[in-house]
């Protein structure tokens, strides 16, 4: 690598400053969401919009309320979450020619959007909240009412660079719950590759958890090599949930993401089964993945099916948008980011930052603190660390974010 020229898909003019960036990245020895990124790496996209990803295909998301409880839901919400992975994690390297380092979120910025109603299968609805700076956390809930689902829950990111990659350990979870049944899901850890030619990408590493309706999903990543030696490589393992039930190897699997489920004996378990017994499924997380093992034959899932776009709307009584709303908050620094005048884009994004500065040294003056819109902070999650324990997640504890039920005007 030494021999090669650093930052190879750099814009000429930029090379220094991102040749800096890799220093500065190689020495930090703290969080790297600190760091200030050079703006040729900025995405013209904050980070407030990423929830959106988990229900860009609204078809896949309904389908789950409409499969017979038991074995047969459990499956359709593992397809869905397995075709929410390619928007999520190289939609922008395919659109943007990169990885791109979304734009940190203020304090109480937000996000209102939804997925229309088509064939029946009902309006989808989605608001994001950022109810942490420092650390940044993502609270979010998406709700399809006219199926029965909502999903809820906080999303947070630790960095660390290691062996010429940063490594992203995503934390937080949220709870999925289809007509009254709870489901847990949590993420796998990411690791940034390229960065020392300046062209980031994303692979997913460890492993992840979905539990559900008594049984348990294990979904474990490798790249180029492993499974099918194709890069975005993945197995996922579904068992009965019992005290066999699939483990990860590592102590991360817990990841962070979206959870809960309630367990043995309660009013929510059922004993509804296709088979009761173990199946494989096995791919690629971008592309598509077959059965391997278990009830079905063929084709799983594929990712190039069913994405479509959401519609963004405002959150005022009026029906237009605040002045904490993402898509007014960015807009000057988005502009500059698309159209290459990172002038503008460094001159307005240091504007909104020293703008925050102010309002939290204000609220320090007055002894007062940021009130939150839609959610509530609580120490803990009781679901979560009630059904974590058949997967052995770890921390076996989390706090949540609840959805206070006071969607805008827009979306009510």
């Amino acid at each position: 690598m030494a021999t090669e020229t650093v930052g190879d898909a750099v814009p000429a003019s930029q090379r220094g400053s991102w040749s800096s960036f890799l220093k500065s990245i190689a020495s930090f020895s703290g969080d790297l969401s600190s760091l200030t990124a050079p703006p040729f790496i900025l995405s013209p996209t904050s980070l407030t919009e990423f929830p959106a990803y988990w229900c860009e295909r609204p078809d896949l998301f309904a389908a789950i309320a409409d499969a017979k409880e038991g074995e047969e839901r459990h499956l359709a919400v593992l397809k869905w979450f397995i075709s929410t992975l390619k928007d999520q994690y190289t939609s922008r390297n395919e659109e943007l020619g990169s990885e791109k380092k979304p734009l940190n979120p203020v304090l109480g910025e937000l996000f209102y959007a939804y997925w229309p109603d088509k064939n029946g299968r009902g309006q989808t609805n989605l608001l994001v909240e950022q109810v942490s700076h420092h650390p940044p956390i993502t609270a979010y809930v998406i709700e399809n009412k006219t199926k029965g689902l909502k999903l809820v829950g906080h999303n947070a990111q630790k960095t660390t660079f290691s062996a010429g990659s940063v490594i992203v350990k995503q934390i937080g979870h949220a709870v999925l719950t289809v007509k009254g049944v709870e489901y847990v899901i949590t993420l796998p850890r990411l690791r940034i590759d390229g960065l020392w030619y300046g062209s980031p990408y994303i692979e997913l590493i460890d492993s992840n958890h979905i539990i559900g309706e008594n049984f348990v999903s294990l979904i474990e990543y490798k790249g180029k090599g492993y499974f099918s030696g194709k890069s975005h490589s993945f197995k996922a393992t579904v068992s009965p949930a019992s005290a066999e039930a699939p483990v990860a190897a590592t102590s991360s699997s817990s990841g962070g993401g979206l959870g809960a489920w309630v367990g043995y004996g309660s009013k929510n378990s059922s004993s509804t089964s296709l088979s009761g017994k173990e199946h494989v499924v096995e791919g690629t997380w971008h592309e598509t993945s077959s059965w391997v093992k278990g009830a079905g034959k063929g084709k799983f899932h594929d990712s190039s099916i069913g994405k479509e776009d959401f519609v963004v709307v405002g959150g005022e009584p009026n029906g237009e948008m605040g002045e904490f709303e993402t898509r007014k908050l960015w807009n000057l620094v988005a502009k500059g980011i698309r159209e290459g005048d990172f002038e503008l884009a460094s001159t307005e994004k240091s504007k909104i930052e020293n703008d925050q500065r102010q309002r939290r040294k204000d609220e320090a003056a007055a002894n007062t603190k940021w009130a939150l819109k839609h959610f509530k902070h609580e120490a803990n999650d009781p679901i979560y660390e009630r059904l974590g324990k058949f997967a052995k997640i770890n921390p076996p504890t989390e706090d949540r974010y609840t959805f206070v039920g006071n969607w805008p005007p827009s979306l009510a």
